[in-house]
């Protein structure tokens, strides 16, 4: 299965996903390009060290939404991927690219959807925000992409306890190690071996 990973910054989740096909906890998996929206990404050079492509679509490049639009997917396009994977890529992704590839997007979102998700619930501020509200566990979730905000069919879902003498940036990193880093990792080798069957309420759930 080719597969595109998309990510703005670091790219912890990127390495999870390379680290997962390495070790065979993905299989029939190609990590065959990496796209981000920024140059100074360090998610490019983990794609570089690994010898995969990566390819910046800035928006900054193009004088209008609909240019830069067309050429983020045109860079889909060019690896042909059978699946794109959200990896903390902080751009809102083209109608266009949703409706041509749909139900072959997720995204990895750190908090239990449906709770702290939507617009303006992203990297830290989704932990900010988790720990304000007082709630006693969080944890992270895959689903596949829509035209909406954090609104698409969820795939899996995993729980992170929260501490008392918690931060945003401990939570953060607790939240990845404990949940992102495994449940994306088995959705996209359950994706790549046909292993997604959908539930009589017409729900999603990965098969052992």
């Amino acid at each position: 299965m080719r597969t595109v990973v998309m990510v703005s910054g670091g790219g912890t989740n990127l390495q999870a996903i390379l680290d997962a096909v390495s070790d065979g906890t993905i299989t029939n998996t190609e990590i065959c390009g990496v796209i981000s929206n920024r140059a100074d990404a360090y998610a490019l050079t983990r794609a570089a060290e690994a010898g995969i492509p990566g390819v910046c679509v800035s928006r900054k490049a193009y004088g209008t939404r609909e240019e830069f639009e067309n050429a983020l997917l045109a860079a889909v396009d060019s690896f042909a991927p059978d699946l794109i994977v959200l990896a903390g890529f902080l751009v809102i992704i083209p109608k266009e690219m949703i409706r041509r590839y749909e139900r072959r997007i997720i995204n990895i979102h750190p908090s239990l959807i449906p709770s702290f998700c939507g617009d303006g619930f992203y990297g830290l501020h989704v932990h900010e925000r988790v720990l304000e509200r007082g709630v006693k566990v969080t944890g992270a979730t895959v689903h596949f992409v829509d035209e909406g905000t954090d609104t698409g069919p969820i795939l899996l879902q995993k729980a992170v306890a929260i501490q008392p003498d918690d931060t945003p940036e401990v939570l953060q990193r607790r939240v990845m190690e404990q949940a992102e880093w495994i449940i994306l990792p088995q959705a996209i080798d359950a994706i790549a071996n046909n292993r997604i069957r959908r539930d009589a309420n017409g729900n999603f759930f990965i098969m052992n």
